[in-house]
């Protein structure tokens, strides 16, 4: 049967395909239109199977609030031309939206979602086809508390989100320690989150450039400490120098809009290289 420019359009509605591929699909399938679908889907793992090896670097990077939920994710390519393409930015907003309606508890029950009868991880690999890259959700990340706020940075390639121990946070207070995260890439909320592998990592390096420089062995310790003081000042979230207003720390900052106000998690991710 001959195929129509309406089935062509139907099927790339359904499939996010090109309209040749389309085309293609419809015709191999005899006007079949769940015939059509399935030979899109079919290419889509065929590639998956193909660059499974290869590394997807580029992507979108969003985030977003629902009540008192933040989810943060990361659908990635191998791209930067395909990481700004219209549809793929929509199938990001699509996973990101699915993610904060359902709240899944990871990244595998974010992939088995259902939107519109197919699983995200389905529609993943839909796409897959359609632009001939290896595509994934690299990131999924949440932060659930009485107040949640998210930050996206232009481009679409660094986010945030960070939730708060009171509910109604004052809006503007909320979007500048979202931002500062982004800006200033803390690890930890306080020193005593800081992981001991970070810990043992900043002392050893600060050890070493203190032997380099000549110190004497029986200071490396205390200089060491002395560095990682230093250091937890510059990558703690509260204790550091607000980018607004160095003059003052974050925690000083929150305290001058709220005495009862803290931070209690934060979630950060890039594409870029820091």
């Amino acid at each position: 049967m001959a195929v129509t420019m309406a089935d062509i359009q139907n099927l790339r509605k359904r499939t996010g395909a090109g309209m040749m591929d389309c085309k293609n699909a419809l015709n191999e399938a005899e006007g079949d239109f769940e015939k059509a679908i399935e030979i899109i889907r079919k290419k889509g793992q065929a590639f998956a199977a193909k660059r499974g090896d290869r590394e997807a670097s580029e992507g979108c990077v969003l985030s977003g609030v629902n009540g008192d939920f933040a989810a943060l994710i990361a659908l990635k390519c191998e791209t930067d031309f395909v990481a700004m393409n219209a549809d793929f930015v929509n199938l990001a907003k699509t996973i990101l939206n699915a993610a904060l309606a359902n709240k899944p508890a990871d990244l595998d029950a974010l992939n088995a979602l259902q939107v519109d009868g197919r699983s995200i991880a389905d529609l993943v690999t839909d796409r897959m086809g359609v632009t001939g890259e290896k595509m994934e959700i690299g990131v999924y990340e949440t932060v659930k508390a009485p107040s949640v706020v998210s930050y996206i940075h232009p481009g679409n390639r660094l986010a945030t989100i960070v939730g708060f121990n009171k509910a109604n946070v004052d809006e503007q207070v909320a979007k500048d320690v979202a931002m500062q995260v982004a800006a200033m890439n803390p690890v930890a909320l306080v020193a005593e989150e800081v992981s001991e592998e970070i810990k043992q990592r900043e002392l050893n390096l600060a050890k070493e450039k203190a032997r380099e420089a000549g110190k004497p062995e029986n200071l490396l310790d205390k200089i060491a400490e002395g560095a990682l003081t230093k250091f937890y000042k510059e990558f703690t979230l509260l204790q550091q120098d607000f980018v607004k207003n160095p003059k003052q720390s974050v925690a000083q900052y929150l305290a001058s809009a709220d005495k009862e106000l803290a931070v209690v998690a934060f979630k950060r991710y890039t594409l870029n290289a820091e």
